[in-house]
Protein backbone atom coordinates (compact mmCIF):
# COMPACT_ATOMS: atom_id res chain seq x y z
CA UNK A 1 0.00 0.00 0.00
CA UNK A 2 1.36 3.39 -1.04
CA UNK A 3 1.62 6.02 2.23
CA UNK A 4 -1.12 8.39 0.95
CA UNK A 5 -3.72 5.64 1.04
CA UNK A 6 -3.12 4.35 4.48
CA UNK A 7 -3.41 8.22 5.11
CA UNK A 8 -6.99 8.17 3.27
CA UNK A 9 -7.71 4.99 5.44
CA UNK A 10 -6.87 6.52 8.44
CA UNK A 11 -9.00 9.73 7.77
CA UNK A 12 -11.34 7.79 6.70
CA UNK A 13 -15.43 7.27 8.31
CA UNK A 14 -15.93 4.01 7.09
CA UNK A 15 -14.82 0.46 8.20
CA UNK A 16 -12.38 -0.20 6.24
CA UNK A 17 -9.86 -3.95 6.65
CA UNK A 18 -6.62 -3.58 6.36
CA UNK A 19 -4.12 -6.46 6.97
CA UNK A 20 -0.24 -7.09 7.19
CA UNK A 21 1.32 -8.87 4.71
CA UNK A 22 1.56 -12.17 7.04
CA UNK A 23 -2.27 -11.67 7.45
CA UNK A 24 -2.83 -10.58 10.55
CA UNK A 25 -5.63 -7.93 10.67
CA UNK A 26 -5.23 -4.33 11.85
CA UNK A 27 -6.28 -0.76 12.44
CA UNK A 28 -3.94 1.97 11.51
CA UNK A 29 -3.41 4.35 14.29
CA UNK A 30 -1.23 7.02 12.88
CA UNK A 31 0.58 7.21 9.41
CA UNK A 32 3.90 9.25 8.37
CA UNK A 33 3.73 9.47 5.01
CA UNK A 34 7.10 11.48 4.80
CA UNK A 35 8.90 8.59 5.45
CA UNK A 36 6.18 6.00 4.87
CA UNK A 37 6.07 3.62 7.91
CA UNK A 38 2.39 3.52 10.11
CA UNK A 39 1.70 2.68 13.87
CA UNK A 40 -0.85 0.03 13.60
CA UNK A 41 -2.78 -1.81 16.24
CA UNK A 42 -2.72 -5.68 15.96
CA UNK A 43 -5.46 -7.81 16.85
CA UNK A 44 -8.35 -6.51 19.02
CA UNK A 45 -5.48 -5.63 21.69
CA UNK A 46 -5.24 -1.87 22.17
CA UNK A 47 -1.70 -2.01 23.60
CA UNK A 48 -0.29 -4.63 20.91
CA UNK A 49 0.59 -1.44 18.72
CA UNK A 50 3.58 -1.82 15.93
CA UNK A 51 5.54 0.39 13.81
CA UNK A 52 5.78 -1.10 9.88
CA UNK A 53 6.65 0.24 6.90
CA UNK A 54 3.07 0.67 4.71
CA UNK A 55 4.56 -1.34 1.93
CA UNK A 56 3.90 -4.26 4.54
CA UNK A 57 -0.38 -3.24 4.78
CA UNK A 58 -2.70 -4.33 2.49
CA UNK A 59 -6.40 -3.39 1.99
CA UNK A 60 -9.13 -6.55 2.11
CA UNK A 61 -11.78 -4.70 0.76
CA UNK A 62 -13.29 -1.30 0.02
Amino acid sequence: MKAQRAREIYESSDNIKVQLDNGQSVWIENVDVENGVATVQVGQSPTDTQTVAVERLQETSR
